[in-house]
């Protein structure tokens, strides 16, 4: 008996670890994009998405598809470091979709000596080939 509450327990702790695993994976990759973003490294902040064509993000002008389009688009939004300003995201929500999958929600603000900026964001991050990369954004 004392072997199966054992083997119980512990089938729980590696659960709830497996869980663990993708948040943290997932909290990493917005922090290099803050990261990335607060030192004015466009290239950077982009190496967290899908570099794809099927890439989709989703803004006030509508969607966008493929990695370097959407590059192109913040490039043309943010022009200097003045523009891109400092970034903190505020995760409001993660749910895993499947192993691979997850949805999050957040906040995001930008701090801008020409106006400060926020809105919220929906993200799809997929793991591919051992990485989360975000697969579809949408950012109001």
């Amino acid at each position: 008996m004392r072997f199966i509450l054992f083997l119980i327990l512990l089938t729980a702790s590696f659960t709830s670890l497996r869980a663990q695993q993708p948040q943290s994976a997932i909290k990493a990759l917005l922090q290099k994009q803050t990261d990335s973003w607060n030192k004015g490294d466009l290239e950077s902040f982009m190496s967290t998405y899908w570099r794809s064509d099927s890439l989709i993000f989703i803004g006030k002008r509508g969607p966008t598809y493929g990695w370097q389009a959407t590059l192109d688009n913040y490039k043309r939004s943010y022009p200097d470091t003045a523009a891109m300003g400092k970034l903190h995201f505020n995760i409001l929500e993660m749910k895993s979709l499947s192993s691979e999958v997850w949805f999050i929600v957040g906040k995001w603000h930008l701090t801008r000596t020409i106006g400060d900026l926020e809105g919220h964001f929906s993200l799809l991050i997929r793991r591919m080939k051992g990485e989360w990369k975000i697969i579809a954004d949408h950012s109001s």
